[in-house]
Parts: C-alpha cells; structure tokens; sequence
C-alpha cells in the first residue's frame, strides 16, 4: 500500500467516524443512555453548540471549495 492509498483510507475512516460521532450527538442522543465517553456527552447534552461544531466542518468545505473555485476563474481570466 502506497502513500496516498494510506492517506485515501486515512479520509475515510476520519470521515465514518466524524459521520457516526455527529448522527449520535445529534440524533441518537436522545434514545440512549449516555455513552460514558465525555466528550459526545457533552455534545448530546448541549442544546445549541452541538450543531455549530458539527456544521462547523461542511460549512468550512464548502467556504475552501468557493474561494478556491473564485481563485481559479481569477487566475484564468
């Protein structure tokens, strides 16, 4: 296995478990006891700053995915 095969299996197993951290802070939360692991608990216990750290990742994909667009039709023009 190659560098970059590592670093493709890295992303994905980083993105499955952002993924499953987020859909039981967010919804599983509230049907479970809690997990025992303080970080998610303290997640599943807030009522508002659980969404904005867990938005906080597609927000920022998308604000590097624009400027970097912006940055090309510039580049290019």
């Amino acid at each position: 296995m190659g560098p970059m095969e590592f670093k493709g299996y890295l992303l994905v197993v980083i993105s499955v478990l952002f993924f499953l951290s987020a859909s039981y802070a967010v919804f599983f939360s509230a049907l479970v006891a809690p997990s025992g692991i303080l970080l998610l608990d303290h997640l599943a216990a807030d009522n508002h700053y659980k969404y904005l750290a867990l938005l906080l990742v597609p927000t920022g994909a998308y604000f590097v995915i624009a400027n970097w667009v912006g940055w090309q039709y510039y580049r290019n023009a």
